[in-house]
């Protein structure tokens, strides 16, 4: 089992789940998280003070997919979070020993 820890702009949320859920992924975790990198960064004005914004928010969806799913998986988050700015997205993948549910009855 591989888990995917998909890193990728809030726009793009939907986009992601719906593709995941045509190739029969619908289980994840979704949170958002703010993050940095090589994206400029901006200022904003709040209450008539100029702010600089470091970091942006994004989601970040972690899966468990088997070994043979993984390509599929990668492929369609790649393909349905590309926004083509830079940062918008990127996926890390880790190997899965163990792995336990809880079930509610």
């Amino acid at each position: 089992m591989k888990k995917i820890e998909a890193v990728f702009q809030l726009s793009k949320l939907n986009e992601v789940q719906t593709a995941l859920e045509n190739i029969g992924i619908d289980e994840m975790t979704v949170c958002e998280v703010r993050g940095f990198g090589r994206q400029n960064r901006h200022k904003e004005i709040y209450r008539a003070r100029e702010h600089t914004i470091n970091s942006l928010p994004m989601i970040r969806m972690d899966l468990v997919v088997e070994d043979q799913n993984l390509g599929q998986v990668v492929s369609v988050v790649m393909k349905s979070a590309k926004t083509d700015a830079q940062g918008d997205a990127k996926i890390l993948i880790s190997d899965v020993n163990e792995a336990a549910y809880a079930l509610t009855i």
